[in-house]
């Protein structure tokens, strides 16, 4: 890619910017972070119809070259020129959005002013002619001294113009005076707009009919639950067939498998360490992309934003600002990309707060042991007909971690000494329908990520969990499991007395240490350490699930599981989550207090439920 085409997307939030990278990309992209920040560099590459490679940089979302925040400053730096590895850009394409030239227009103008190489993309054509807008987009041209081609990107339309324009260098350097134009930009963008735009109702009518229902202080919030509700009983009703699919594929690829292995460690290691360990997690796998899914129509839609909008107020009074609800939402997915997200939160304390609670979302780490316990203590049946018992549980599971964080912020409130308020400012755009490439591309990334995780840290933790499970060998005339007599076992032992007021067995100390790394994989740990305890052969084969809500000698009492459930809510068990806010924060105090008080709260809380599901239920 030497010789490659290089050109980067400028543009503001909400500009269909992403939607027009995918459709040129596709599936030939990757993500990786600036040198020596924390900021995802997107970049992908495609061929123009001449046969001519074209590498395309998608930049963080601006309103201004006068950065405000980390992410900002990127997009600044590399159309300054100012970051090595982006600085010879052969162009820039400034996306806007058609129906609101008169906000987004104002980066256009920034960017002609440093004399860079620019094309204009007026992307969403289709709304703005919908709602009755006419661009001459000729004379848009002339006045901005730059060449414009129009597009729809989520259709698709206008994809090939903007190639052929590529194709033809129709990117150029602007005039340095726009066409006679003075005085400052806010003047320039108005009369830009008054020899452009011919409006005949510039309301969108459909935006604002939506808007009555979903930033309605009380419509508002039902809808926002009902629609939270109908995600997480989709969760397990849509997801059951293909997870039933994927334990089936693994219990005869470890049988088939391990009747081709004769030595006894080595059919252990691959059987019981390699397949029951990442089958145990690759199972849970339609159940995070169906999650993912939802997120992403969410995003896609344009209602996140309203959503940050409606939460203002109540998040304020726990000590948040609305600005916190979209990295706390990116957390339901990993809370590493959330607590990246407070970058735009520019009050350091409500960004400190967010950071401080970003870990209590429940994100998709969470959902594999969310899945195996409630699919071993809950059972499945409909609730007045209609709702899924289990789907209701994994709700109020989702709930209690929002909950926590506003109780959580709102303690630490009072120990700040700022208590102005912050206005809340952000656009809202249009509701559009969902980008069908966008979606696949985004649910593409998330499969390939999870799968990465099992094919990297929990494969490898998996095996050295084997080991430790496995060596040493028990003695001659022993009549205990061999798991018993290993270092794992030992450790188990050792450990079970400071959490058997929370009803852990050594089973679960064990599984708890490797889940440090990544929360998920308790599961694998689960799986395998199972499966080195069974003295039945045919145990394991009845899924995990029916082994640990079995009432044989490996079961668990309802309390136990509904302890560990608790446990998962609050505990930190993510490396990259605490290597995160040390990047963020420049801080191992800060580390430390959210280590401490999330280990604390995570004891406290599983001691509670432990005690009493105990009283009530044995």
């Amino acid at each position: 890619m030497s010789d490659a085409l290089r050109i980067a997307l400028v543009g503001n939030p909400n500009c269909g910017k992403t939607s027009l990278f995918n459709h040129l990309t596709g599936t030939r992209q990757k993500v990786a972070n600036y040198a020596g920040v924390t900021v995802e560099r997107k970049v992908g590459q495609f061929n123009l119809p001449s046969g001519q490679a074209v590498r395309v940089l998608d930049l963080p979302g601006t309103y201004s070259l006068d950065a405000t925040s980390p992410d900002e400053a990127i997009t600044r730096d590399v159309v300054q020129g100012k970051i090595t590895e982006e600085k010879q850009q052969d162009a820039f394409l400034c996306v806007v959005d058609a129906t609101n030239l008169k906000l987004h227009l104002g980066l256009v103008l920034e960017m002609i002013e440093l004399g860079r190489p620019i094309l204009l993309v007026l992307n969403m054509m289709d709304e703005a002619r919908r709602r009755g807008m006419q661009i001459n987009t000729q004379k848009l041209s002339e006045r901005l001294g730059i060449p414009v081609v129009e597009t729809v990107a989520v259709r698709n339309s206008g994809i090939e113009n903007l190639m052929s324009a590529l194709d033809q260098a129709k990117y150029s350097i602007p005039h340095t005076e726009l066409s006679g134009l003075k005085g400052n930009n806010h003047h320039k963008i108005e009369t830009i707009l008054h020899d452009v735009v011919n409006s005949v109702d510039e309301e969108d009518k459909r935006s604002d009919f939506l808007d009555k229902i979903f930033l309605h202080p009380v419509l508002g919030l039902v809808s926002l639950a009902v629609m939270m509700f109908v995600v997480f009983q989709a969760v397990f009703a849509w997801a059951a067939p293909f997870m039933d699919g994927i334990e089936t594929f693994f219990g005869w690829l470890g049988e088939f498998i391990g009747q081709h292995i004769s030595h006894p460690l080595l059919n252990s290691l691959v059987v019981d360490g390699v397949i029951a360990g990442a089958g145990g997690v690759v199972v849970f796998l339609p159940q995070i992309l169906i999650l993912f899914f939802f997120i992403l129509v969410l995003e896609e839609s344009g209602y996140l934003p309203r959503a940050a909008f409606l939460l203002d107020k109540l998040m304020f009074k726990a000590g948040l600002s609305g600005r916190a609800f979209i990295p706390l939402l990116s957390s339901f997915a990993c809370a590493v990309p959330g607590i990246m997200a407070t970058r735009s939160i520019s009050d350091p304390r409500d960004r400190l707060t967010t950071i401080f609670v970003a870990p209590l979302m429940t994100c998709s780490a969470r959902l594999p042991v969310y899945a195996l316990l409630i699919a071993a203590f809950i059972p499945e049946y409909m609730v007045w007909g209609i709702f899924n018992l289990q789907g209701l549980v994994l709700f109020a599971l989702y709930m209690a971690g929002i909950v926590s964080a506003l109780v959580v912020s709102f303690i630490l409130k009072f120990f700040q000494k700022d208590k102005s308020q912050h206005m809340l400012l952000m656009e809202l755009p249009s509701y559009r329908f969902p980008d069908i490439k966008s979606l696949w591309i985004g649910l593409l990334d998330r499969a390939k990520i999870f799968l990465k995780r099992v094919g990297g840290i929990i494969f490898a933790l998996s095996i050295l969990l084997w080991f430790l499970c496995t060596f040493p060998q028990p003695p001659e005339g022993a009549t205990l499991p061999a798991i018993d007599y290993s270092l794992a076992g030992m450790l188990g032992h050792v450990m079970q007395p400071i959490f058997a007021p929370l009803g852990f067995n050594w089973q679960i100390c064990i599984a708890l240490i490797p889940a440090m790394a990544a929360r998920e994989v308790v599961v694998a740990a689960l799986g395998t350490v199972y499966a080195l305890s069974a003295t039945d052969d045919d145990a394991i084969s009845q899924g995990l699930s029916s082994i640990i809500s079995s009432d044989g000698s490996l079961g668990w009492s309802l309390a136990t599981g509904l302890s560990l459930l608790v446990w998962f809510i609050y505990a930190p068990h993510c490396l990259a989550t605490l290597a995160t806010v040390k990047r963020e924060t420049g801080s191992w105090k800060t580390v430390s207090f959210m280590t401490a008080y999330l280990f604390g709260l995570a004891y406290l809380m599983s001691f509670l439920t432990y005690q009493v599901a105990s009283h009530y239920w044995g």
